[in-house]
């Protein structure tokens, strides 16, 4: 592959809390733009860190291609971490946004030992933890799932969280014909079937209803715990691409992205195949001039970086790999990436991802503003 660093690319913030904030964590954004060309980002916010029981929903919007946003717009906050949260754009002022809720208490009592949690926070961890503590497991096993919820008016108000089968950052995108697929892990698998299993669901109803298309197969010589955080396109011929994260692989390097592709609208689904890339996981846009974009982040010490690498032939093959941001190496945290790709209205590009800024530990919702470069014909 080609590495390509854009010319005059802008970097620049989403959103960034202030140090004395005490929830001032951000992670695993996406970014949508609607028809009137009004970005929307994305994100799981007001954390304390990676793993921990306050972690919110979160929006923001730019009305001028990225060079502001608005404050934070809370989404969904349950009682658990909300985590993960995905945004697709359809049409028509309509609007999905994705997500799932867990608790692990165990961890979250671990918190309280961090050098990092100061007696605010401690307190605020300890409060969360006791409360989760007190929870029935009724109330738990119907609040720790995966979810949807839709919006019809641009993203003002939203419908109440809608239980889903699969789970993957970024969440559903939506075909021609109107309908929606979501390729993710199952969240509660039927009986025979190994959970984290790869599936493609679809909604014919606007995100109302879903019902299971197919599985992904496992690779050779991998496992099913390697395949994570999924996303598709629907392709100009009607092919259904979908890329997924792969680690722990038993080749180097261990982390990496696969793509496979259905041509019976998800019913069946070829082999995955390594992309070639170092880093994970992926995001998925086909591009007005017909090219794929696949948004990764390498996390290797010393390369890490967000990153896009670029397909011209429908994701058979992968040629340009763009270096987006990698100014982690001045602050040299690993705890980044999830990029998400959306197009602007002049052809350019808007990636979001989470990283930290120089002097800070904790991330927050950044963005580069690039384009491709113009290929001969």
């Amino acid at each position: 592959m080609r590495e390509i660093i854009p010319e005059n690319a802008e970097i620049g913030v989403v959103h960034r809390y202030p140090r004395s904030a005490p929830f001032k964590y951000n992670g695993w954004p996406s970014v949508t733009i609607d028809d009137r060309g009004v970005l929307y980002a994305v994100a799981s916010s007001m954390r304390l860190t990676h793993v921990c029981p306050c972690g919110k929903n979160c929006m923001w919007v730019s009305f001028d291609s990225g060079k502001t946003w608005t404050p934070s717009i809370v989404l969904n906050d349950s009682k658990f971490d909300d985590r993960d949260t995905g945004i697709c754009y359809l049409g028509d002022g309509k609007m999905i946004v994705s997500w799932f809720s867990e608790t692990t208490q165990d961890f979250y009592a671990g918190l309280l030992s961090y050098d990092w949690v100061g007696a605010e926070d401690h307190a605020l961890a300890e409060g969360y933890v006791n409360m989760l503590k007190k929870l029935p497991e009724d109330e738990i096993d119907r609040g720790c799932r995966s979810f949807v919820m839709l919006s019809d008016d641009y993203g003002v108000s939203w419908s109440d969280p809608i239980p889903v089968n699969v789970t993957s950052p970024h969440g559903p995108n939506v075909c021609r014909d109107g309908s929606l697929i979501y390729l993710g892990n199952n969240w509660r698998p039927p009986m025979g079937i190994t959970a984290g299993c790869i599936f493609l669901i679809r909604s014919r109803d606007g995100g109302k209803t879903w019902f299971t298309e197919g599985r992904v197969p496992v690779p050779e010589g991998h496992e099913q715990w390697m395949m994570h955080e999924p996303h598709v396109i629907e392709l100009p011929s009607g092919r259904l691409l979908g890329a997924i994260r792969v680690h722990g692989r038993p080749v180097q390097p261990e982390n990496s992205v696969y793509t496979t592709y259905s041509d019976d609208g998800g019913k069946t689904w070829s082999e995955p195949k390594c992309v070639g890339v170092d880093g994970l996981p992926p995001h998925l846009l086909l591009h007005s001039t017909g090219a794929v974009i696949l948004s990764y982040c390498c996390r290797t010490p010393g390369k890490r970086a967000q990153k896009a690498v670029v397909s011209y032939d429908g994701g058979e093959t992968w040629e340009d790999d763009y270096l987006l941001n990698d100014s982690e190496k001045e602050i040299n945290q690993y705890d980044l990436g999830y990029p998400c790709t959306a197009e602007l209205p002049d052809g350019s590009l808007i990636t979001v991802y989470y990283q930290s800024l120089k002097g800070d530990w904790y991330p927050s919702v950044m963005y580069t503003k690039w384009k491709l470069e113009e290929r001969a014909k």
